[in-house]
C-alpha cells in the first residue's frame, strides 16, 4: 500500500458512508481509493454482469495497483458492489455521481446518464444527503441535478462538484496523492463533510462555487491539451530547421512559468478525457456565443499530428500498397488498455485503406482495440518481434517500456526493410547510431538515419 499512499495518516473518526454510482474508470478507482483510506463504500452499477464480475474480484479495466487494493478492501468489508441503487443511497451520507458523459455528435457532453441518476436519487433519498458530481460535466450541470432531485423529493440535500484529475495508468497513485482537491458548493455543511472526507489525501483543498469547479476541470484539460499540441507544432518546425525538440522541451521545462510536464512531442493525445473535454469546452463556449479559436486549433493540430507517421512511411516506402507494416502499441498511452480515440485507430485505418498489410502488437490493449477496428488486413501478434519479422517498416505508436529494451540490431535483422517510424521518440541517439535501422522520429532530424547514415534534416 505504501507504494500508492506514502502519506498514510491516522484516520480515526474520518470513516464515512459513501455511495459511488457508476463503476467506470473514475467511479471504480474513486470507490476503491475511498475505501482504502478507511471509509465504507458501496459502488453501484446497473450492469448486472459487471457487478457480478466485480464481486468476484475481477477488474474490467487495466490499471496498476487497482485489483490488489480492491481485493484487500473487499476482504476487509469496506468495499462492496451492487446494482440496487436504493439500498446504496439509504446506507450512504455522501453520493458520488461518476457515470459517463460521452460526446454527442455535436461535441457536447451527453448528460442523459447524469440526469437519470439524479432522478433515481430523488426517488430514493429519505434523509439528508450530499450529492457530489465526480463526472466531468458542463457548467450548469449541478444546477440541473439540484433541479431534478428537488422536483421529485422534499428531503433536504446539498449538491457539490468535486472533479477528478486522475491519469490513466497512474490513476490509483493520482487519487491517493492528488495535487489538489477542488470542492465546489454553496453549502457550509457540505464543505465541512467533504473537507473531512478528502483531508487524509491532501491539505490542498480548494473551496469554490459550483460553476467555477465545473469549469476548472475543463480548463485544466484544455490547457494540458494545448501544451501537447504546442510542442508537436514546435517538433514539426524543428524537423525543418534542424533543431532537436527534446532539447527544446528540456530548455523550456526548466522555466517555472512553463514546467516540463506535457511537453513531450509525439503523435498527439488520445484517450477518454482530452478529446472529449476539448470538444465539450468548444461547445460550452459556442453556447454563450464565444468562438474559442485557440482550442479549435489545438484539436485540429492534434488530429493532423497522428498522420505525420503516414507521411514518413510514404517518404521511406513510396506507395504503401502491398507493404507489410508492423505496429507496436495500440493503447493511447502506456500502462492502460484504453484505446478510446487512440492515434493507432486512425493510423491503422489509413494504412488499411492504402492497401498495406498490418501486423499489430500491444501488451495489454489488443482485445479492446479489436472491438474498435474492423480491418481484415490485420494480423494480431503475441510479441513485438513476431510483429516486426518480415515487415517493410515498423511504427512505434505507444511507448511501452518493453519496446525500449528490445535489441535494435536484432530487430533490424528480422525485418525485410529495417525502417522504423518512432512516433514516441522512444529511442536514444546511442541506440539508433548503434543499430542498422533506417530511423525517423518526431522533431529530432539529427537522429534520422537513411540507409545506415545520419541525415541532417528530413
Amino acid at each position: 500500500m505504501d507504494r500508492y499512499y506514502p502519506k498514510l495518516r491516522e484516520l480515526g473518526e474520518n470513516k464515512m458512508n459513501i455511495a459511488v454510482i457508476g463503476t467506470g474508470y473514475v467511479g471504480l478507482v474513486s470507490g476503491v481509493c475511498f475505501s482504502e483510506i478507511g471509509n465504507q463504500v458501496i459502488c453501484v452499477d446497473n450492469n448486472e454482469a459487471k457487478v457480478k464480475m466485480l464481486n468476484e474480484g475481477n477488474v474490467p479495466i487495466y490499471e496498476p495497483g487497482l485489483k490488489e487494493l480492491m481485493a484487500s478492501n473487499m476482504q476487509a468489508g469496506k468495499l462492496s458492489f451492487t446494482s440496487n441503487i436504493a439500498d446504496a443511497i439509504s446506507q450512504s451520507d455522501i453520493i458520488f455521481i461518476a457515470v459517463g458523459t460521452p460526446s454527442l455528435p455535436s461535441g457536447e457532453a451527453n448528460l442523459s446518464y447524469v440526469e437519470q441518476v439524479a432522478i433515481e436519487i430523488g426517488s430514493h433519498i429519505e434523509s439528508y444527503k450530499i450529492i457530489v458530481t465526480k463526472s466531468t460535466v458542463p457548467v450548469g450541470t449541478n444546477d440541473r441535478v439540484r433541479e431534478l432531485v428537488s422536483s421529485i423529493s422534499s428531503q433536504p440535500f446539498d449538491v457539490a462538484s468535486v472533479p477528478e484529475f486522475l491519469r490513466e495508468g497512474s490513476a490509483v497513485k493520482d487519487t491517493l496523492n492528488p495535487d489538489r482537491i477542488v470542492i465546489g458548493t454553496d453549502s457550509d455543511r457540505a464543505i465541512k463533510s467533504l473537507k473531512k472526507l478528502h483531508r487524509p489525501l491532501t491539505e490542498n483543498l480548494i473551496i469554490t462555487d459550483i460553476r467555477s469547479a465545473e469549469m476548472i476541470k475543463y480548463a485544466s484539460n484544455a490547457f494540458l491539451a494545448t501544451k501537447i499540441s504546442f510542442i508537436n507544432e514546435i517538433s514539426n518546425i524543428c524537423e525543418k530547421v534542424g533543431a532537436d525538440v527534446t532539447r527544446v522541451a528540456e530548455g523550456m521545462g526548466y522555466d517555472k512559468r512553463i514546467g516540463a510536464s506535457f511537453l513531450k512531442a509525439g503523435i498527439g493525445y488520445g484517450g477518454s478525457c482530452f478529446p472529449k473535454d476539448t470538444q465539450a469546452l468548444i461547445q460550452i463556449a459556442g453556447m454563450v456565443d464565444y468562438d474559442f479559436r485557440l482550442l479549435k486549433s489545438v484539436v485540429q493540430v492534434n488530429q493532423d499530428q497522428r498522420f505525420h507517421v503516414i507521411h514518413k512511411l510514404e517518404e521511406a516506402l513510396g506507395s504503401l500498397k502491398g507493404k507489410t507494416i508492423a505496429v507496436w502499441g495500440l493503447a493511447f498511452k502506456p500502462e492502460t488498455d484504453d484505446v478510446r480515440d487512440a492515434p493507432a485507430i486512425d493510423i491503422i485505418q489509413h494504412l488499411s485503406d492504402a492497401g498495406a498489410v498490418i501486423k499489430a502488437y500491444d501488451p495489454i490493449a489488443t482485445a479492446n482495440f479489436r472491438k474498435e477496428v474492423d480491418v481484415a488486413s490485420i494480423t494480431w501478434e503475441e510479441n513485438p518481434l513476431h510483429a516486426a519479422e518480415g515487415a517493410d517498416a515498423l511504427c512505434v505508436l505507444t511507448e511501452w517500456k518493453e519496446f525500449a529494451h528490445i535489441d535494435l540490431k536484432e530487430l533490424a535483422e528480422i525485418m525485410k526493410d529495417p525502417i522504423m517510424i518512432d512516433g514516441r521518440n522512444l529511442y536514444s541517439a546511442e541506440q539508433i547510431q548503434a543499430s542498422n535501422l533506417q530511423y525517423y522520429s518526431v522533431g529530432r532530424p539529427g537522429l534520422t538515419k537513411l540507409e545506415g547514415k545520419a541525415a541532417a534534416i528530413i
